[in-house]
């Protein structure tokens, strides 16, 4: 009875062992391969560097059709408070005729319950909820994806999903 005990003691602490460098192995790998680079978790690695922002007067195309639009120039030092909102100095309805940049979309005008409203609905009102800058940057991971338009084309010619 005693050795059976023993060598089930020994069978559970070798597969204790096993498991852990398993883990470790899988914790180190991951480590290598991801955002954090090779910094163990329980350390904190150097800040990544700035990277320069897009400023170009160009629109950028958007994946899905609910996407909000990106922002294609910088909003360094815009203010975008209860009392003042930067954007809509370019982007209001009465200004985009002098500033040529695209009016504020109809769907900012309308209240939780879908009623129009004269001004800005309060809930769309700090842009920088939805619509980002952009950074020149390589990707950090690898992206597999796939925009609507290319799925369709694929669907269309009869392309099985990868």
């Amino acid at each position: 009875m005693k050795n059976l005990m023993r060598v089930a003691a020994l069978a559970l602490l070798a597969g204790a062992i096993a498991a852990t460098s398993g883990a470790l192995l899988a914790q180190q790998q991951t480590l290598n391969s991801g955002l954090r680079g090779p910094v163990p978790l329980d350390q904190i690695g150097p800040a990544p560097r700035l990277t320069p922002l897009n400023n170009t007067s160009e629109r950028q195309v958007r994946n899905y059709p609910e996407q909000p639009p990106v922002i294609p120039h910088t909003t360094e030092g815009y203010e975008v408070s209860v009392n003042s909102n930067k954007c809509l100095t370019c982007h209001a309805r009465s200004r985009t005729g002098e500033s040529q940049a695209p009016m504020v979309s109809i769907t900012h005008f309308m209240d939780r319950d879908g009623q129009f409203l004269a001004t800005i609905s309060p809930r769309r009102y700090f842009c920088e909820q939805c619509h980002v800058p952009q950074h020149t940057v390589k990707a950090p991971v690898q992206n597999t994806f796939v925009d609507v338009d290319t799925v369709l084309e694929r669907a269309a010619a009869g392309e099985r999903r990868k």
